[in-house]
């Protein structure tokens, strides 16, 4: 599984990259990944109610949801960080299926082109990830399945928090 997580990582790193989206070193913010475990624990009895059906959101979502907790984390992350379930916070908003709109509007405040642009961005990723994840020839309802779609969600979370960061102006570069 590490080597699937490893080519995820390249292949979504590469892909931001290119769109400047992210940078070559990407952002460190310990607080944002250590809501990891409990974020998707609370996420995964909807994410894999959703696979089947709906794919492309149910990874998707993820992303959204990492780029959420980095904008918390940049605002009032003294307020956010208390939240019991940040999840469930987000989801219970406007409900699972607009928890992407939800993300775009009220917390990143995105509008038009810039809305539009991102539910793009995020998809092209989510079908990236869905496609490598089919490559992989796992048998469906098995602990490897289970285990490659939380890999995937994990990367889909770390470069949804990446790609808030630097839009927010977060950039590690090589000091002198």
């Amino acid at each position: 599984m590490e080597q699937f997580e490893d080519k995820l990582h390249q292949d979504l790193h590469q892909f931001l990259q290119s769109m400047k989206e992210v940078d070559e070193r990407l952002p460190e913010c310990f607080d944002v990944e250590e809501k990891w475990e409990e974020i998707a624990q609370a996420y995964i009895p909807d994410g894999i109610r959703e696979f089947q059906n709906y794919p492309s959101a149910s990874l998707g979502w993820m992303m959204y949801i990492g780029m959420a907790v980095a904008k918390f984390w940049d605002a009032e992350w003294e307020i956010y960080s208390k939240i019991d379930n940040l999840y469930a916070y987000m989801r219970d908003k406007r409900g699972y299926d607009a928890m992407d709109e939800y993300v775009r509007e009220d917390v990143l405040l995105l509008r038009d082109v810039d809305y539009t642009e991102l539910e793009k961005l995020v998809g092209e990723c989510a079908s990236r990830v869905y496609n490598a994840l089919m490559h992989q020839r796992i048998e469906p309802g098995t602990k490897e399945a289970f285990d490659a779609y939380v890999t995937c969600l994990h990367q889909l979370y770390l470069f949804g928090a990446a790609m808030q960061l630097n839009r927010m102006g977060y950039h590690m570069t090589k000091m002198n």
